[in-house]
């Protein structure tokens, strides 16, 4: 049996269960720790992160369904090099393949799940990072990458039960202040309006964290906020318009769940990490975004909150964006990026300031665009801030979706 045979054979494992210690470390500033092994030789994760945001590009997945493509492979990731780092119980180069190997086999499973045509190439993949070294294939990246497709099993087995492939089946109420659908068939009646049934990774109800309702339609409050957008679409600079497009990271690009991704790996590459803290890293930081994505969801079907050119048709799009087919409050971007930046903010304490600058950045990014108010984004960040801070408690527990059970 060839190497590359015997690898499929593996991926038929996907009944075994999970085995391992916990993680019990708290979550906080991270320590370098690479038993003596050069970081240039170094970590699998940021590769394989870098194969999922080209993945998610190339199939056009919307920023939601990317950021759960991104959730299911972080989380088999840093499953896999704990159950694997606990299995083989080493140090040095036989502590790196390990971890090499658990991240390869984990995210070669993950993803071939997810984008069955991509499998010949992730597994070529595969073969190519155990043969890197001398002497290679090593015996320990071989061991790592058995553990990492038994830890990727189980993730596959939740994807394919967690309720995110069960399409919307409610009814859009109509009533003055409420949002207005656009879609045509095939297209759903409200765009990723099956997030407030799906599973989530920490929270312990979809609405845990429902804000207090919009202005009332019509309000004075209400009046103010609608009149800002029309204000900025009227007057909309270069400037403005460019911030805009930035962060709209829409279908066909790696959506801005992949850009906070981005940011992660560059702060991760100035930090002498071990495997096992940069698949933390990953792990926490796309579980949160996603949860935050399910509460955002929640709300929004919740209020069903008309957006704001739906509400004064003299403000004006940006073509390349356009009007987003979900209800207004609160911002989906918002939501996302607070969460994103609340977990990096953990990890990196002195990054708090540049991360914040961009979670504004982000959600004047949806004002400038015309298509939140300002109570959107506030809303957002409140919502994607506790989330995050749930998950960071939970995770810190040592007894979260994050611990091998």
């Amino acid at each position: 049996m060839n190497t590359h045979t015997w690898r499929f054979g593996l991926a038929a494992m996907a009944t075994l269960a999970l085995a391992c210690q916990p993680d019990n470390r708290p979550l906080g500033p991270l320590s370098a720790s690479r038993s003596g092994v050069p970081f240039a030789e170094g970590l699998s994760s940021p590769g394989w992160q870098e194969t999922a945001r080209t993945l998610v590009m190339q199939a056009k997945q919307n920023p939601v369904a990317a950021n759960r493509t991104y959730a299911l492979v972080s989380v088999a990731q840093y499953l896999a090099v704990q159950q694997a780092e606990a299995a083989a119980d080493v140090g040095g180069r036989a502590l790196l393949e390990t971890d090499r190997g658990a991240v390869a086999g984990a995210s070669a499973a993950v993803l071939s799940a997810l984008f069955p045509a991509a499998m010949d190439a992730l597994e070529q993949r595969v073969a190519a990072e155990a043969d890197a070294g001398p002497g290679q294939p090593h015996p320990d990246f071989i061991a790592g990458e058995v553990v990492g497709r038994t830890a990727a099993a189980g993730i596959v087995a939740r994807g394919q039960v967690d309720g995110y492939n069960t399409p919307f089946t409610g009814t859009v109420p109509v009533g003055p202040g409420l949002w207005l659908s656009s879609a045509k068939p095939p297209a759903p009646l409200v765009a990723n309006g099956q997030l407030p049934g799906v599973t989530p990774w920490f929270l312990t109800s979809p609405g845990q964290f429902l804000p207090p309702p919009p202005p009332v339609f019509g309000s004075p409050e209400y009046l103010t906020a609608l009149a800002e957008i029309r204000q900025l679409s009227d007057t909309r600079t270069a400037e403005q318009t460019r911030i805009a497009l930035f962060w709209a990271q829409g279908a066909g690009t790696i959506t801005t769940g992949g850009y906070w991704n981005v940011i992660a790996t560059d702060i991760i590459n100035q930090h002498d990490m071990s495997e096992r803290e940069a698949t933390h890293v990953y792990a926490l930081l796309n579980a949160a975004m996603f949860d935050a994505a399910i509460g955002c969801w929640t709300v929004k079907l919740t209020y069903w909150y008309i957006r704001p050119s739906q509400a004064d048709h003299g403000i004006t799009l940006i073509p390349a964006i356009g009007l987003p087919n979900h209800p207004s409050y609160p911002s989906g971007h918002s939501c996302a990026s607070s969460a994103a930046a609340e977990v990096l903010t953990g990890f990196f304490p002195d990054e708090r300031d540049r991360l914040d600058a961009m979670v504004i950045e982000a959600g004047l990014s949806r004002m400038y665009a015309g298509i939140h108010y300002r109570f959107d984004i506030e809303a957002g960040q409140t919502l994607g801030r506790s989330v995050a801070r749930f998950a960071i408690a939970a995770d810190a527990l040592g007894n979260s979706v994050l611990t091998p059970q």
